[in-house]
C-alpha cells in the first residue's frame, strides 16, 4: 500500500457550481505510475466558504437550479446573522460549505476515477469574488 499526494490550486471561479473533474483527473495521471490500478481518491478543500460534491455532469440547469436551491436556503442579507465582517455572503457561503461539505473519497478503479456515467465532480464557489473567493487549493491524496 502507498500514498501520493499534492496539493493543486484551482483557477479563480466566480460564484456558483463549476466542474473541475479533468483538473483532478490531470493531476492523478501525473501523481500516481501507471500500474496502480486499485485504490481510493480523496479530496480536501481547505476553505470554509466553498464546498465539495458530486452530481450530473451533462445538462448544466442542475448547477443553476442547485445554486438556486442553495440561495434559497441560505440567503443573504438576513437581519439575524452576526458574522458578516466579509459582507452579507459571508455567512451563508460558510451554512452551505457545511451542507455540502468540503472532501470526497472517489474510488480509484482501472487507474481512473471510479464516478459513474453521469458524474461530475463539482467545485461549489459560495463568495462572491470581492476579496474573499478567489484560487482554492485542493489536497488530493491516493491510496494504491
Amino acid at each position: 500500500m502507498s500514498y501520493h499526494q499534492t496539493t493543486i490550486t484551482l483557477p479563480a471561479y466566480a460564484r456558483g457550481i463549476h466542474i473541475i473533474t479533468p483538473i483532478i483527473e490531470d493531476a492523478i495521471t501525473q501523481l500516481i505510475p501507471r500500474t496502480a490500478k486499485v485504490g481510493l481518491v480523496h479530496l480536501f478543500l481547505p476553505h470554509t466558504s466553498a464546498s465539495l460534491t458530486i452530481n450530473e455532469n451533462a445538462d448544466p440547469d442542475v448547477r443553476l437550479d442547485t445554486e438556486e436551491w442553495l440561495n434559497k436556503i441560505a440567503p443573504e442579507n438576513q437581519p439575524q446573522y452576526r458574522h458578516t465582517l466579509e459582507g452579507s455572503d459571508d455567512l451563508p457561503a460558510h451554512l452551505k460549505s457545511m451542507m455540502l461539505g468540503v472532501s470526497l473519497t472517489i474510488p480509484l478503479i482501472d487507474g481512473r476515477l471510479g464516478l459513474g456515467m453521469w458524474q461530475g465532480i463539482y467545485l461549489c464557489e459560495h463568495r462572491n469574488m470581492t476579496g474573499y473567493g478567489g484560487q482554492r487549493k485542493l489536497v488530493i491524496t491516493i491510496n494504491t
